[in-house]
């Protein structure tokens, strides 16, 4: 049985050219990029080839470019240096966001050094910009940390809009981007947004590796100490073979953006269809059928109601098909998704998030719906 994997909102597989571009910097191009013999000269050489890359594709200069150990780190970075660089005392964001942002954010209010706002989200997902403007209203200067797209249920918002409202009450703006980055373009200069990070994982690169831009006109302390790497930003020897990977598969992606962009909307389409007609009750999270305010690599379902519910995961895999009940940080918690309790889902019915890339194919969506309708609704698959 050839396993369907529906599951790439948590991680990709990495792409063979991704591969076949670091497989020298695992093998003979091992030198340190800080040494400044020959094999640390040429390792250096490509370490910022890779930095110009990603800077052109994000409209960025290399300067802004800092390379971290994911998305996680990076947005840590960009909320907690910039919080004690600028004195800053108050700081927005949503229920929905992921902990990467909020447990960081809850933990700086925790620690005193920042009080936190929430900032109202309705039903679908999608943060009230109302309310955003009438807390920056009251609290100025603030640090506004808003997602691009919801990692769990795909709402998408205009991030130049709220980079706006954000710019006209003297606020920063961060945005974890790490599930849209190289699924949609990011022109950093256009948008104008202080900071924003990617993690290689998400889209077919390599894991343990990711990126922070950082506006020029936003320069903040380190994160971590110990070295001048990163221009005095990240201490720690880079992970050369992990950012040419993660550069590289950048390129990839932007080649085939639009073309990519169809085949996997396509899918997503495609098993929202299958789904209503095959599972009768079925419903989505956030907002799935607005394809230019939705995450088109992410369906979020909530099923029928049914004592079997919590075993759905478990016989879905049985039967081939990875996927996912929420967010692949929180795996292995009793506690249920914080999104859903957010826009205020049903907690009696089962959510399983579908996550889609270029590499499925319509006969696996097929075969993903029929195998789930079997298992919650067996009387009617039955002959």
């Amino acid at each position: 049985m050839d396993r369907i994997y529906l599951d790439n909102a948590a991680t990709t597989q990495v792409d063979p050219k991704v591969r076949e571009a670091m497989l020298p910097f695992l093998v003979d191009l091992f030198g340190n990029p800080s040494s400044t013999h020959g094999h640390g000269r040429k390792v250096k050489s490509e370490l910022e080839k890779a930095r110009k890359k990603v800077a052109e594709l994000l409209g960025a200069s290399t300067s802004e470019i800092f390379f971290t150990s994911g998305g996680t780190e990076a947005d840590n970075t960009a909320i907690c240096c910039s919080i004690s660089t600028y004195g800053l005392q108050h700081a927005i964001t949503s229920a929905t966001e992921h902990h990467a942002v909020l447990h960081t954010l809850e933990n700086e209010e925790r620690e005193g050094r920042i009080k936190l706002s929430l900032v109202n989200v309705d039903q679908e997902g999608y943060p009230d910009l109302d309310h955003l403007v009438f807390l920056l209203k009251n609290n100025p200067r603030s640090l506004v940390s808003l997602m691009h797209a919801n990692n769990e249920i795909g709402s998408k918002i205009d991030v130049a809009r709220v980079c706006q409202i954000a710019k006209d009450h003297d606020a920063i703006y961060h945005s974890d981007t790490v599930q849209t980055m190289c699924h949609y373009p990011h022109n950093v200069k256009a948008i104008g947004l202080d900071f924003l990070v990617g993690s290689a994982h998400k889209f077919h690169g390599p894991k343990g590796v990711g990126f922070l831009y950082v506006n020029k006109d936003s320069k903040i302390h380190p994160f971590i100490h110990g070295g001048a790497q990163e221009r005095n930003m990240r201490g720690g020897t880079e992970n050369v073979a992990g950012i040419v990977g993660l550069a590289k598969a950048m390129e990839i992606a932007h080649e085939d953006m639009a073309e990519h962009q169809e085949h996997v909307q396509g899918l997503k389409t495609r098993m929202i269809e299958k789904l209503e007609r095959q599972i009768p009750g079925v419903q989505f999270n956030g907002n799935p059928k607005n394809t230019r305010e939705s995450l088109y690599t992410v369906l979020n379902v909530s099923l029928p109601e049914s004592e079997d519910n919590d075993m759905l995961l478990f016989n879905l895999d049985i039967q081939g098909v990875s996927c996912s009940a929420g967010s692949a940080c929180s795996s292995g918690s009793n506690k249920g998704s914080h999104v859903l309790e957010a826009i205020k889902a049903n907690p009696d019915k089962a959510a399983l998030r579908f996550s889609f890339c270029k590499f499925n194919t319509e006969e696996e969506i097929d075969r993903a719906v029929d195998v789930l309708a079997n298992i919650v609704r067996p009387e009617l698959t039955m002959a």
